[in-house]
């Protein structure tokens, strides 16, 4: 599993010790270092099963100052989140977690956390 992870987030720090705990190997992608292509992010949604705005941090000073929580959540609208989002990557909500079997998780929970170790082939 390839993890999408900020080093000095808390929740990312929870999942590597839960992926840790139960011997779950993984990869790091330090995401804000190596941004996603607009490419890359598409396809991760398409394996969350989300669109853009579902994993965007509208919370963040790039996102509050674009006005991006008044954006339209449209298909329209979609590839300027995604470019929004691949120009600033820390409005991408972060743990993502790219498991082998095509599938991904957002680990900000002990349960998507418990799912992705279920999910994954040791």
């Amino acid at each position: 599993m390839e993890i999408w992870h900020n080093p000095s987030c808390s929740k990312c720090a929870t999942a590597r010790a839960s992926l840790d705990e139960a011997r779950v190997p993984y990869r790091l992608r330090a995401y804000l270092a190596e941004p996603p292509s607009a490419e890359e992010l598409t396809e991760v949604l398409r394996r969350l099963d989300a669109r853009a705005w579902d994993i965007c941090r509208t919370g963040e000073p790039a996102a509050t100052e674009s006005g991006m929580a008044d954006w339209p959540r449209d298909d329209a609208t979609e590839p300027r989140w995604v470019a929004a989002m691949v120009a600033h990557p820390e409005l991408i909500q972060r743990p993502i977690l790219l498991l082998d079997d095509g599938s991904a998780l957002v680990g900000r929970t002990p349960e998507a956390l418990d799912e992705a170790v279920r999910r994954t082939d040791r």
